[in-house]
């Protein structure tokens, strides 16, 4: 296999995330023993779907993932919908036997993306959700430190993520405040990272106490065709928004530590700051994404006369995805530093690779579920106002 042909559902914004990484893919990772085609865009909307295949540089354009799947001349196919349709063209790709790439959160609820992880496991095709924040350079040399021991016990996990862009209440009722459409809000759309980033880092969660708050509970019904966010809304024409708008949870993990999660659409100055700290018997690290390409660490064994945290620049070559296999820059020279999009080419990179060699790359389906596991206590417990046990997945 010397090309593995690709075709992208969905063009807005992770669609076009999405196609700038398989663009760029070869350019970064010369090493691949396989180029990326980028075959067919799949939208709904003729018009739109035409005009942004030639925007971003796809060969053909399909309307529908049925076609799209039972073509001969498609390897992988990667899902950017709206969360409603993840789980059921996911299934709909295994059954065309087809790899498939799915941006999160798996399903809109626990029990179809289980129906999507048992799909794909009897297809036997490869799969793979899309958390790119753990392919920050940062963030997976915090996992090889977490590997190491580096920080001892551990303690503690807090994060927050931060968004402001749902506050004007003129923003329209476009899908992301819908639950038939998205699922949850803030919890699946932003929480959903930090869950994926906590268990990578610190293990399975066992259990969770949460709460949820929705702030503005009408906005005007979207009039735009696409419905993204930078649709418009008829005027004194509103719709019921029913997701929440900022949540909050407590968490047990399995390894005893404790972990606090704050996730919010309505943090005003922070348009998307997506943080977290880890603290240890031995040490502690900080991560900012915002500031993506540094890592903040503390060594309890330093003399007291050095205690402090210090700012490792992760943009040398022995950081993780930064050093060509052969030596040298992958990316720019130290200290020149990547960026969001560089997650996604590093993503891709790893999802090539596992189609290469036939394994699955995390994280699979099957850990996206433990994912959707956590957030579906969080809404139980929410619900209950009590705690609420992860079910086992």
């Amino acid at each position: 296999m010397d090309q593995i042909r690709i075709a992208l559902v969905g063009y807005q914004f992770m669609g076009r995330a999405h196609s700038n990484a398989y663009r760029q893919l070869k350019f970064y990772f010369p090493e691949l023993p396989v180029e990326p085609v980028m075959k067919v865009l799949v939208g709904r909307n003729k018009e739109l779907t035409d005009k942004t295949a030639e925007r971003f540089g796809w060969e053909e354009a399909e309307y529908s993932v049925e076609a799209a799947a039972a073509r001969d001349d498609i390897d992988l196919i990667d899902i950017t919908a709206p969360n409603d349709v993840h789980a059921e063209l996911a299934i709909e790709c295994a059954k065309g036997k087809k790899a498939v790439f799915c941006e999160k959160p798996l399903a809109t609820n626990l029990e179809d993306a289980l129906r999507a992880r048992d799909a794909v496991k009897k297809a036997r095709v490869i799969n793979m959700v899309c958390h790119n924040y753990r392919r920050a350079p940062a963030i997976a040399l915090a996992r090889k430190m977490m590997e190491n021991e580096d920080l001892g016990e551990i303690y503690h996990w807090r994060s927050l993520y931060l968004q402001d862009w749902a506050m004007d209440p003129s923003v329209p009722l476009v899908w992301r405040f819908q639950k038939r459409v998205a699922g949850s809000g803030s919890l699946g759309d932003l929480m959903a990272h930090s869950i994926d980033t906590a268990m990578w880092l610190m293990g399975g969660i066992s259990k969770v106490s949460c709460t949820m708050k929705t702030f503005i509970k009408q906005r005007p019904k979207a009039t735009s065709v696409d419905g993204g966010l930078g649709a418009t809304g008829a005027a004194g024409t509103m719709g019921k928004v029913d997701v929440d708008d900022g949540v909050i949870a407590l968490a047990e993990f399995a390894n005893g530590a404790l972990g606090t999660f704050e996730a919010t659409r309505f943090a005003l100055g922070h348009p998307n700051y997506n943080w977290f700290e880890i603290n240890g018997t031995k040490g502690s690290i900080i991560f900012n994404l915002e500031r993506m390409n540094e890592l903040l660490y503390y060594n309890g064994a330093d003399p007291s006369d050095r205690h402090g945290f210090r700012l490792i620049q992760t943009t040398e070559t022995v950081h993780p995805y930064m050093g060509l296999p052969g030596g040298g820059p992958r990316y720019w020279p130290p200290a020149h530093i990547i960026g969001y999009e560089h997650t996604f080419i590093n993503t891709v990179a790893d999802l090539m690779m596992g189609i290469v060699e036939g394994k699955n790359p995390e994280p699979s389906f099957d850990t996206a579920c433990k994912v959707q596991a956590v957030m579906a206590a969080c809404e139980e417990a929410a619900k209950a106002g009590n705690w609420a046990k992860v079910p086992k997945v």
